[in-house]
């Protein structure tokens, strides 16, 4: 018997499709070995070697593995084709002694990979090994050693982390520029003519032949200025120019750019992404998810050209493969994420996968069809019209050819210009001014910090879902209505102490390097040891330097007139993990604490008519309005209940549906609607 193990159960059932009775699959389940969880586990004195203890809930696990692997003539070890997934084959053939474990990598789970990689078994890799080792220690030395100073100098139960410290400081940041942000008047100019009876508009771009830019119209005196210029002018077509235009399709997906496309269409976070594709890639449908490349295999592009010809004709293939290629380090070993099948399309899967694990195959599947298919393409005119000194310009276009648009929708307008030659005069119907401000960067989405995570360095493919996840755990970053992200004040606190005093390790740059020097320790251009002792030497005395110069916790007071009910100490606000609370500041003598009140919306509850109504959080951050007299009172709703007034928050009264007199709420969406289910009302626009 030979014995195959993986990570996960699912992975063990799709295998065992391919492999006869002469192969048992077995499941580690995760990690079987990791850092102690209550010390720091890094002998620092000598070389920083990692201890490492079996995790608890392994160890029947580990048992069970053992009697498999004494009956098992030969061993295979075939964790994901990764770093992680090579320091699990590692440990787990030190917990379990294996003399001569054959390490199997595959990157879909297919019949012919699995032969294939049976056929050409090799040893642990150990750079890679050494590479994910290198990134625990490192996370560990920073998690450890600077969590205390900040329970220290800003609250208890406080954690930073390496990655994740820079990640928040992008989301600080970008919450100073708005803040900070002065917005810009301009105005702009637009003529609209009719022609046949249909209307069309031009922008104002030219005066005296000189373009003018964005802001180049500072104000409503020099827009009025034009139009006075333009008084009694004559429009009259200058010139008129045709093409057509090209669309070429999208890349197939890597890791970040599937997770910011999942957000944008679907609002899934990125871990939830994560999760469904884990899920299909165990069930053998889609290649790994995990990857930074655009490569894509001879077989897959053969598969494609196949698949496209017959399903959509000749003239949807462009008579040539399209080969991409991804900027700056890659692991270009890896492929693209992309469908194992893809004449298996969605609508043949809908029984097989659940609602949102079909929407993640769709995605990948339809982008890797449509980045094999021809160009889109337009027919695109542009129209310029004199007046006097001054050129406006209209611009149309129509869609020619869908090609690729076929399968992968991608937003575009059509705008249908009439037929014009070149000197005819056109009816004005209106000269238009336009004012318009310059607007704040907008805060960071799932989708758009994902990207300035992986354009700065920031991580890897295996990273940007955990890092999300840890920082909103943490709560030092939150999302607000628009599911956009924000710091919180206990977010804002920690990372100004860590840009003043430990900018090194916000440091874009210097997170970027550390990464790379992680790439080149996988490749074997670097040992482990002096890259964690470069850094940890300037990391240490900075840290006992720090100690003494940062004050004691005073970042987190503010004094109150209230004096403690228990010692009549005074009582003072501090700043805790998830916000700020009352305390005596006789602590920890006195050990008296207080919630502060919630934020009441002042509107008085609409079941028990007693308590008010105020914002509250689900465990998962999640925003709702209860009754403030909970639990005597169990009114709850995600809708903000609307008052009499609807601008005016601060009425005491609710304003009632006037079908069934529930109180009415307003979405997240505006909509205006009944609180009660039941009713179904919704008020018209």
């Amino acid at each position: 018997m030979k014995l195959i193990v993986v990570e996960s159960p699912t992975k063990c059932k799709t295998l065992k499709k391919f492999l006869g009775k002469d192969f048992k699959i077995s499941a580690t389940m995760g990690h079987v070995r990791d850092l102690p969880q209550k010390k720091l586990g890094i002998d620092i004195e000598h070389n920083f070697k990692p201890e490492y203890k079996t995790i608890e809930k392994r160890e029947n696990t580990i048992k069970d593995l053992q009697k498999e692997t004494k009956k098992a003539e030969k061993v295979y070890l075939a964790m994901d084709p990764d770093r992680e997934g090579e320091a699990i084959a590692w440990h787990l053939s030190q917990v379990l002694k294996l003399k001569d474990p054959e390490r199997i990598i595959f990157h879909e789970i297919t019949k012919s990979a699995i032969e294939q990689a049976l056929k050409h078994p090799r040893k642990t890799d150990m750079k890679l090994v050494d590479s994910q080792q290198a990134r625990r220690i490192l996370d560990r030395l920073v998690g450890y050693k600077l969590s205390p100073l900040l329970w220290k100098k800003i609250a208890r139960r406080l954690s930073a982390g390496r990655v994740q410290s820079v990640t928040v400081r992008l989301v600080a940041e970008r919450e100073k520029e708005i803040k900070d942000f002065k917005p810009q008047e301009y105005w702009s100019i637009e003529a609209l003519f009719e022609k046949d009876k249909k209307e069309f508009k031009a922008l104002l771009i030219k005066k005296d032949n000189k373009t003018i830019s964005k802001l180049g119209i500072e104000n409503k005196k020099q827009a009025n200025k034009i139009l006075k210029d333009l008084k009694k002018a004559e429009y009259k077509v200058a010139d008129i120019e045709r093409k057509e235009k090209k669309r070429n399709p999208l890349p197939p997906f890597t890791t970040s750019t599937l997770q910011q496309t999942a957000w944008r269409k679907f609002r899934y976070p990125a871990k939830q992404t994560m999760f469904l594709a884990q899920k299909i890639y165990e069930n053998g449908l889609i290649t790994y998810h995990r990857t930074d490349s655009l490569n894509l295999s001879q077989q897959s592009l053969l598969q494609a050209k196949e698949f496209i010809i017959d399903n959509y004709g000749k003239n949807y293939w462009p008579g040539f493969s399209r080969r991409y290629k991804a900027k700056g380090r890659v692991q270009e070993a890896h492929e693209a994420i992309r469908p194992t099948y893809p004449e298996k399309s969605p609508e043949q899967l809908q029984k097989k996968l659940n609602k949102n694990a079909l929407k993640i195959y769709e995605l990948i599947w339809t982008r890797f069809i449509a980045c094999q298919m021809s160009s889109a393409l337009f027919n695109s005119l542009k129209i310029d019209i004199d007046a006097k000194n001054y050129l406006f310009r209209a611009n149309g276009q129509t869609l020619k050819f869908d090609g690729f648009l076929k399968v992968y929708a991608l937003k575009f307008e059509e705008a249908i210009l009439p037929a014009l030659v070149v000197k005819e005069l056109l009816k004005l119907k209106k000269l238009l001014s336009l004012q318009h401000f310059t607007q704040p960067p907008p805060r960071y989405t799932e989708a758009s910090l994902i990207k300035t995570l992986e354009k700065n360095g920031i991580g890897r493919p295996s990273t940007y879902a955990p890092i999300l996840s840890t920082i909103q755990l943490r709560n030092y970053i939150e999302k607000d209505e628009q599911k956009r992200f924000k710091p919180t004040e206990i977010g804002i606190r920690v990372n100004n102490l860590l840009v003043n005093h430990f900018p090194k390790i916000v440091d874009i740059g210097f997170t970027k390097k550390m990464e790379e020097d992680l790439d080149e320790i996988a490749k074997g251009e670097k040992k482990w040891v002096p890259v964690i002792k470069e850094f940890y030497e300037d990391f240490e005395k900075t840290l006992k330097q720090k100690e003494k110069e940062i004050p004691h916790k005073k970042l987190t007071y503010e004094k109150t007139r209230q004096k403690c009910p228990q010692c009549k100490s005074p009582i003072v606000i501090k700043l805790g993990r998830y916000g700020k609370f009352y305390a005596c500041s006789n602590f920890p003598k006195c050990k008296y604490t207080k919630t502060i009140k919630e934020n009441d919306l002042k509107i008085k509850c609409p079941k028990c008519k007693k308590g008010g109504v105020v914002e509250k959080r689900t465990k998962t951050k999640k925003i709702f309005y209860g009754c403030s007299n909970w639990p005597e009172c169990d009114f709850a709703t995600w809708d903000k209940p609307l008052t009499k007034k609807r601008l005016i928050w601060g009425n005491k009264t609710v304003q009632e549906c006037p079908e069934c007199k529930s109180p009415l709420v307003e979405t997240k969406r505006k909509q205006i609607k009944c609180s009660n289910k039941e009713c179904g009302y919704v008020q018209e626009k």
